[in-house]
């Protein structure tokens, strides 16, 4: 999560010296992308420092949990992955405003970076749509007939773009922050996520 395009400028020149130097230590040919599935520990480690500075947030789905009637479909399990993000999302924003990082009432503009491999593209109409009702409408909930009011009432709009990976230098440094979440999820050491420095996630359900 970035506050500026220059945040988000010098994130990816960081990101892009590290990922260099990963390339030549595993001898990774420079027409092959640099990914978590296919780096040691050591290199997605230094990939990850990298990002030390900056704001990370993410989400851990317990499967266990979730009710089966998701998985019978794609639709249905798209939609509430596309959820649990926008949950995560707004529960990193409220996490920033009260450790006073940001003040909702500055919040113009949100853009939002998704990988173009993620989600259908109807799907990625749907998630706009509920990402600008969730901080820019507000919600209804007709189950307790109460409606939510958005965190950024002066927000003006809500972007959301497709990227590729091979091109976006930051949506590899996503799958970065990502992998450390799975693996510190399946290994059953989340406590250890809390020692990252600007670090936010949540679990759902």
């Amino acid at each position: 999560m970035f506050f500026s395009y220059a945040e988000a400028d010098e994130a990816t020149r960081l990101y892009q010296n590290a990922e260099n130097i990963v390339r030549q230590q595993e001898q990774i040919d420079p027409s092959v992308e640099v990914k978590a599935s296919s780096i040691s520990n050591k290199s997605k480690g230094k990939l990850f420092r990298s990002l030390n500075r900056y704001h990370k947030f993410g989400v851990i789905v317990r499967q266990d949990r979730v009710l089966p009637q998701i998985f019978l479909n794609k639709k249905s399990k798209q939609r509430y992955l596309d959820y649990v993000f926008k949950i995560a999302v707004k529960r990193k924003f409220q996490h920033l405003i009260k450790q006073n990082i940001i003040n909702p009432n500055d919040v113009k503009r949100l853009r939002f970076y998704i990988d173009e491999h993620a989600t259908a593209t109807d799907g990625c109409y749907e998630l706009r749509e509920a990402l600008e009702h969730e901080f820019k409408i507000g919600t209804f909930n007709p189950r307790y007939s109460k409606f939510h009011e958005p965190i950024f009432k002066t927000l003006n709009s809500v972007d959301l773009k497709f990227c590729d990976s091979k091109v976006k230098t930051l949506i590899r440094a996503a799958d970065i922050v990502a992998n450390r979440i799975y693996f510190s999820a399946v290994s059953q050491n989340i406590l250890s996520l809390n020692q990252h420095q600007n670090l936010f996630f949540i679990t759902q359900p």
